[in-house]
C-alpha cells in the first residue's frame, strides 16, 4: 500500500530536525508540546523569532559562540533515552503532519497526516501497526497504481482495523526506521560542517522554557533557526526555517518521558499476508 513512501518521509523529516542547522529540510506545525502525543493538525504558522523573552539571568551560554551552543545542544540532545516530534513539513506540494513519541528500545506511537488522509502508527517489539482512514489507504495505493476493485477490497479489509506488520515481512525495514531512536541520534554527527557558521540571535521561549536561538542563512535560500533550552540539558526544543523549500517548524519535547505503546487487540488487526499479493505496503 505504498505507506512506506510516506513512512521514509517522515523519517527523513525527523533525521533532518535532529541533524543541526544543516540544508536538509525542516518539519513545519508550531504545535504545543505536552507530555504524551497528541496529534492536532493546525495551519502552517507564521515562522521567526517567536516568543520574545528576556534572556536568564545568568546566561548559561555566556562566553560561548554559536557554534560552540550548537555542539553542547548536539551533545545533549544524543543524550535522550525518548523524545516528542510534532511538526509539519510541505512535501511534494502537500503538508505532512506529523507527532511521534519514541523511545531508544525502537518503540513508537503516534499520527501522521498527508493528502487529507490520517494513519496511526504503532511499534513495539519488533512489531509494526498501521491504521489508515480511507483517504490514507486510497492515496497510497492508487500511487502505486493498483486497480480500482482491488483497492476498494483492501481498504474494506482494512476498515476500521490495524494492519500488522512482523519483521522480516515487505515493508517492516521502512516502517521500523521511523522508530529508531538511535539512528536519529546518530546523524547528529553526520556532517558536523553543517552547523558551523551560525550566530545568535534574539533569545525566546518555548513552551514556557527560556531558549538561545541560533541562526543560519542556508546556501539554497531561507534561514534556519534553533532554539536550544537555556534551562538543565541544553537541548533542542524547536527549530524553524523560513524561505527555501520545505519552511516550517518542528517541536521537541518529552525529553526522557516513557514512551506507551498499547498493542492493538488481536480481533482488530489484519496480518499483511492476509492482503492480496499484488498490494505492496
Amino acid at each position: 500500500m505504498a505507506t512506506h513512501r510516506k513512512l521514509r518521509i517522515a523519517t527523513a523529516l525527523c533525521t533532518a530536525v535532529l541533524a543541526g542547522a544543516g540544508s536538509a529540510g525542516w518539519a513545519a506545525a508550531d504545535s504545543p508540546a505536552g507530555p504524551a502525543p497528541a496529534f492536532a493538525p493546525a495551519a502552517a504558522p507564521a515562522v521567526g523569532f517567536a516568543d520574545l523573552a528576556p534572556s536568564p539571568s545568568p546566561d548559561p551560554f555566556r562566553g560561548l559562540t554559536a557554534d560552540q551552543i550548537a555542539d553542547r545542544a548536539v551533545t545533549a540532545t544524543q543524550s535522550a533515552t525518548s523524545l516528542r516530534m510534532t511538526g509539519r513539513v510541505v512535501t511534494d506540494g502537500q503538508p505532512l503532519d506529523v507527532d511521534f513519541a519514541v523511545n531508544d528500545h525502537k518503540q513508537c506511537t503516534g499520527k501522521l497526516r498527508i493528502g487529507g488522509g490520517g494513519a496511526e502508527l504503532r511499534q513495539i517489539d519488533g512489531v509494526t501497526y498501521m491504521k489508515g482512514d480511507e483517504k490514507f489507504w486510497r492515496a497510497s495505493m492508487t500511487s502505486q497504481g493498483l486497480p480500482e476493485p482491488q483497492i476498494d477490497a483492501t481498504i474494506e479489509l482494512l476498515k476500521g482495523r490495524w494492519l500488522k506488520i512482523t519483521p522480516g515481512q515487505a515493508g517492516s525495514g521502512d516502517l521500523g526506521g521511523v522508530c529508531d531512536l538511535k539512528a536519529l541520534l546518530a546523524d547528529l554527527d553526520k556532517d558536523e560542517a553543517d552547523r558551523r557558521g551560525l550566530t545568535r540571535g534574539p533569545d525566546a521561549e518555548v513552551a514556557g522554557t527560556p531558549v538561545a536561538t541560533l541562526v543560519k542563512q542556508e546556501p539554497t535560500g531561507g534561514t534556519t533557526t534553533v532554539s536550544v533550552s537555556q534551562e538543565g540539558k541544553p537541548r533542542i526544543l524547536k527549530i524553524v526555517k523560513t524561505g527555501g523549500e520545505e519552511p516550517g517548524t518542528m517541536v521537541l519535547s518529552a525529553y526522557d518521558k516513557p514512551v506507551k505503546v498499547v498493542v492493538p487487540p488481536e480481533d482488530e488487526t489484519v496480518d499483511l499476508t492476509k492482503l492480496d499479493p499484488g498490494t505492496s505496503v
